[in-house]
């Protein structure tokens, strides 16, 4: 499991020095200046067996203008909003003042977990400053020394507890996916939403396309703040509600930009807490503005959904603001068609997120989509298909081998997984392939849910494969025997 960690505290209490140390090299730079750090900085850190995610921010100041230092606060906050655990620092040799009490307020009232360290604790010059972190009401204080790499066993100790927390709300939370089929070709758990385990809905697109809107119009309140600024939300909001009598957990993701344009280490963040979203999602929405639909990241967005296994649908927003919606509708139709050719048949629902008006359709179209991915298909059924498929168009002979398709199985759902035992399954085109998932979309009534099919081989049927040939010499033997017999 792999959480992230923000180190938090007021300006050269030894944050960056710690973050190095933690990532394994000298990535933030370090100086006896305080302020150095301004922006925030991630990097893969390990402790031990724990590998985590640790983001390196500026120092606290008590700074709520829009200064250089309030701007820098006001990222550091979200950070401390976006993050798993919140390590809050403070100088051991200097002990505690004001502004760490301030900020420990603010981190109690903000942070997930809070974890405190009492930094540059080396000597016994720093003994007084352990002791007067208890007043903090943040708990035992965790003596360090980030520059001599002292006190991080009491780290690693600290942060297992949490991180075994983490993983198990990851377990509850992750949805089922590539559930293997038992014997008898059904699926042992039933899929159906319950309270208990909600249907799992992702709402994804680029900046600005309306998602919070669309999700404040399904939730009937303004639970997430929106504007007209793009990129108002920052980190993947999840909000359990019942929505038409089916219980749904909704996230509400930052936009996805293209990454030459993503510069804001904060950006940056904010959209890789958006691809986790798509992956603890069953149903992805990918939202797109009906003014400019289906540019470059909106493409790579709806791939991304397809590969990572989850059912799609598209909802094209601001639709009440649209004139000719007939012939726009068609437009899109062909588009899609001819852009996402791997979702061919995936949902593509009309909507104003700010009027209300067609969010039954997406409703809908989201439990279409949800059945579909769980459909399951039985093996006599998809065997008398197969036999029509190849009657109809027979395999290829690459090199005079003719590719014999003997068996077909599904052996998966969630999304439908399905096996082909064949003869040369490595010589068999893409474009056959493709041929036969197309055909189970069209046949079986699988629109636009990611398909996933495996070719096997079945071995050589000759059962004197492998077996030694006759040498001259024993034939010989052989024949002799027998003349001597008779």
């Amino acid at each position: 499991m792999s959480f992230t960690l923000a180190i938090v505290g007021r300006p050269n209490v030894g944050k960056s020095t710690l973050f190095n140390r933690l990532v394994g090299k000298r990535l933030a730079l370090v100086d006896d200046q305080p302020g150095v750090t301004r922006d925030l900085r991630e990097g893969e850190a390990r402790l031990a067996d724990l590998k985590f995610t640790v983001i390196d921010t500026a120092g606290l100041e008590d700074a709520t203008d829009d200064s250089l230092p309030g701007r820098m606060r006001r990222l550091t906050e979200r950070a401390v909003d976006m993050a798993d655990v919140c390590l809050f620092m403070i100088d051991a040799r200097q002990g505690v003042n004001p502004v760490d009490e301030i900020f420990a307020e603010i981190l109690r009232k903000r942070a997930k977990h809070i974890l405190l360290a009492a930094n540059k604790g080396e000597g016994s010059a720093a003994d007084a400053g352990v002791l007067e972190a208890w007043n903090l009401g943040l708990g035992e204080p965790i003596r360090l020394s980030a520059e001599h790499g002292e006190g991080l066993n009491d780290l690693y100790t600290a942060l297992v507890p949490i991180a075994d927390e983490l993983a198990l709300t990851a377990q509850d939370d992750s949805p089922d996916t590539d559930v293997t089929l038992d014997e008898e070709g059904e699926a042992a758990p039933d899929h159906a939403p319950t309270r208990a385990r909600p249907l799992q809905i992702a709402v994804v697109g680029r900046p600005n396309a309306g998602k919070s809107t669309l999700i404040n119009q399904i939730l009937g309140e303004d639970r997430l703040l929106t504007g007209p600024e793009a990129g108002i939300t920052r980190d993947a909001i999840s909000l359990q509600i019942d929505w038409n009598g089916t219980p749904c957990r909704i996230f509400d993701t930052a936009g996805m930009r293209k990454k030459a344009r993503v510069q804001e280490k904060l950006e940056k963040l904010s959209v890789s807490d958006g691809l986790r979203a798509v992956k603890f999602a069953e149903v992805v929405v990918v939202l797109l503005d009906a003014a400019i639909p289906f540019e470059q990241q909106d493409l790579r967005i709806a791939d991304l959904a397809e590969r990572e296994g989850r059912a799609v649908v598209v909802a094209v927003n601001k639709w009440d603001l649209e004139g000719e919606k007939q012939a726009k509708l068609r437009e899109l139709k062909e588009e899609f068609t001819r852009l996402l050719p791997q979702l061919r048949g995936a949902p593509l629902v009309t909507v104003s997120a700010k009027t209300g008006k067609g969010l039954d359709r997406l409703h809908e179209a989201i439990l279409r989509a949800h059945e579909v991915w769980n459909r399951r298909i039985a093996t006599a059924q998809l065997n008398r298909w197969l036999e029509g498929m190849i009657s109809a168009h027979p395999p290829p002979a690459p090199q005079g081998k003719r590719i014999k398709l003997r068996y077909m199985t599904q052996v998966k759902t969630r999304p439908p997984g399905f096996v082909v035992m064949c003869s040369h399954p490595d010589k068999m085109p893409e474009s056959y392939a493709r041929y036969l998932v197309n055909g189970l979309r069209d046949d079986f009534d699988m629109p636009g849910t990611p398909i996933r099919m495996t070719l096997r081989g079945q071995g050589d049927k000759n059962p004197y494969k492998g077996r030694k040939k006759s040498t001259p010499s024993r034939l010989r033997k052989h024949l002799g025997k027998g003349r001597a017999d008779g």
